[in-house]
């Protein structure tokens, strides 16, 4: 069936589409709500800041590694649903920080936040896996492909939408906009999802289930044991430390190596958002025709050679252009992976085996920034993209 008549993907994509738009201006209106708002004047207000993305990274190697035998025992669609529910609750309990306003002093408001954000991240541990399983049940692997672009695209499309909306909502209304839309956004993907039909007999029944221990090293074993897995593994890994890179030096590189003013940090974020949604659709095409194990050497290759020209330039209009072209290659990146893995792990592993990929990446995100942060002291901020790439 082709995916224009295929209603299950349809309902999957139209729901993913809203609950990433909402996310997306989420992660970014927190960010400012705690820096700008919250922790205004304070000079601990760069540390309430980060404290955002720490409360969001932890549950991902706390909470990930376990979650992923649940999620294996639990039927899919009923993991998504009851995730979906209780992030909508619990961004839709957030609106009573601003509501209380005065009564709360700005620690306690910002723990708030900071609990609510880690609470959602840990139930997208279960949700994230979930989503995966359910993309393999309803799209048949020919179209696998093609799917995976088009949730790669959307999710890079809503990436260049969520910050445009984000900062002018809070400046002009408050957070209790965001806050809803992030809210309402679950309640949307619940209700696309609950229109979803699925094979029954995923998860093994409870009297074969040889136990929690034993069922996280079945699926820890199996990871180890596919060549597949473990190159992919690597491959993402890698490339991860160099995006890691670009990421926490960019805007270095752009007053001293581009010789720009840091204004112009949104325009190069929005060049590879707007290249790595046409490198999804494009990588999504074409997996289809030449397979994606191709397609993602083929863009791995590409966006090196892409980041290693980028680490040479000295001017701004360049660097956009080849940006946007470091976008493409990500995007195809993007776009091949889940149908490999796909093809790769039984259903009756994915959430155990993603319980060790995606912390492994996360590990690796933390690491590439945390070590370029401390070599950009005393090494060129080119040099380090050049070894990136």
């Amino acid at each position: 069936m082709a995916l224009a008549g295929n209603r299950d993907w349809r309902l999957l994509w139209i729901g993913q589409a809203a609950s990433l738009t909402g996310d997306n201006v989420f992660d970014i209106t927190v960010l400012l709500w705690v820096a700008t708002v919250l922790a205004k004047g304070r000079p601990w207000a760069p540390a309430a800041a980060s404290g955002v993305l720490i409360a969001e990274a932890v549950p991902v190697l706390a909470v990930g590694p376990v979650a992923g035998v649940w999620v294996d025992r639990w039927n899919r669609r009923r993991t998504m649903l009851a995730s979906d529910a209780c992030r909508a609750a619990v961004i839709a309990s957030l609106l009573a920080v601003p509501t209380l306003g005065s009564h709360l002093a700005p620690a306690g408001q910002i723990g708030c936040v900071y609990a609510a954000v880690a609470a959602e991240s840990c139930l997208a541990q279960f949700f994230n896996p979930s989503r995966l399983a359910v993309l393999g049940l309803v799209v048949p692997a020919a179209d696998r492909a093609k799917a995976s672009g088009m949730l790669q695209a959307t999710s890079s499309g809503t990436a260049i939408a969520g910050p445009l909306l984000a900062a002018p909502l809070l400046f002009a209304a408050g957070p209790r906009w965001a806050l809803t839309i992030n809210a309402v956004s679950f309640c949307f993907s619940f209700a696309a999802i609950w229109g979803i039909r699925l094979p029954d007999g995923v998860a093994a029944p409870a009297a074969r289930r040889p136990g929690f221990r034993a069922e996280f090293v079945a699926g820890l074993r199996f990871f180890a044991g596919s060549p597949v897995l473990v190159a992919l593994c690597t491959g993402v890994v890698v490339t991860t430390l160099g995006t890691g890179a670009l990421n926490a030096l960019q805007v270095f590189f752009l007053r001293g190596d581009l010789h720009a003013a840091a204004r112009w940090l949104g325009v190069l974020y929005a060049a590879v958002g707007v290249g790595a949604v046409a490198g999804a659709l494009l990588g999504g095409w074409a997996a289809g025709r030449i397979g994606a194990a191709r397609v993602l050497w083929l863009a791995l290759v590409a966006g090196g050679a892409c980041l290693l020209g980028y680490s040479r330039l000295t001017g701004l209009p360049a660097a956009v252009g080849v940006l946007g072209l470091v976008g493409v290659a990500f995007g195809g990146v993007n776009a091949a992976v889940p149908p490999l893995l796909l093809a790769s792990i039984p259903q009756r592993l994915i959430g155990r085996v993603m319980s060790v990929f995606n912390p492994i990446q996360q590990i690796a995100n933390i690491g590439s920034m945390a070590a370029t942060g401390v070599l950009a002291a005393t090494v060129p901020v080119r040099t380090i993209f050049a070894v990136g790439a």
